[in-house]
């Protein structure tokens, strides 16, 4: 029986290859509805899936699958409807949105198709932003963006706005700001959606390498060629888990 096939009839998803490593994400029977009319539209459908410290892992799944639902939760985003979400063991499900707010500032970074960055900002103050949100002083913020960008290669270009970069370089851009805060958790949401062929392979690249540095990421895709740079890859329909297989990076 592979990974995860005793557990698709109900919707959960834990391989057994990470039960033995601490859980960093922990969704316990997550329903997300919605009431556009008379009508309940479930967006998630009582999804249990734990994603372990330090692992990689691809969500997968064709559009109105419910992938998009789910990395919001996970990013505290938005709150379910039913179920409990634990994030490094903290139930958060029921949080504030001003205590959502804390947590996605300082535990949750999140790396964008469309990058997300400020057109009027320098690549430096752009990444410098979450770290001034969280009251890191001045100099500190400038010492921690300016390592970001040289993590990804872009430190002779802390001064230039988004126009003056490549989308490759944008994308690096975001990739540094989602970890300058040094965050528990990186939620990338089709980080290469917006790139050419090559300039997605070095992002995949970058992604890869942050893990191996011993980050937590999580990439939300619907492309299979983009997922297979993930350790594991979870594909949801309608709203519940539909596979979930571990795999060796290509």
């Amino acid at each position: 029986m592979g990974p995860g096939a005793s557990d698709r009839a109900t919707g959960s998803s834990t391989p057994e290859v990470e039960l033995s490593a601490r859980p960093i994400i922990d969704f316990r029977g997550i329903w997300k509805s919605y009431f556009p009319g008379k009508v309940a539209v479930h967006a998630l459908r009582g999804v249990d899936v734990t994603v372990a410290e330090g692992s990689f892992v691809a969500v997968m799944g064709p559009s109105g699958s419910g992938k998009s639902t789910l990395m919001h939760i996970m990013g505290c985003l938005d709150t379910p409807s039913r179920g409990a979400y634990l994030l490094g063991g903290q139930d958060v499900s029921s949080m504030s949105e001003h205590q959502l707010a804390r947590i996605r500032n300082r535990r949750i970074g999140f790396v964008f198709q469309g990058y997300n960055l400020l057109p009027r900002l320098s690549a430096l103050r752009n990444v410098s932003l979450p770290l001034m949100y969280s009251g890191v002083a001045s100099s500190e913020r400038r010492r921690r963006a300016l390592r970001a960008l040289d993590l990804v290669g872009l430190s002779d270009r802390a001064e230039h706005r988004p126009t003056e970069l490549s989308g490759g370089q944008q994308q690096r851009v975001a990739i540094a700001r989602a970890v300058a805060t040094n965050p528990s958790v990186i939620l990338a949401d089709e980080p290469t959606g917006n790139l050419d062929s090559r300039a997605a392979v070095e992002i995949l690249d970058f992604l890869q390498e942050l893990n191996r540095a011993g980050r937590t990421l999580v990439l939300i895709t619907h492309d299979q060629g983009v997922a297979q740079a993930a350790q594991r890859v979870v594909q949801i329909r309608d709203g519940r888990i539909e596979a979930d297989e571990l795999r060796v990076p290509g």
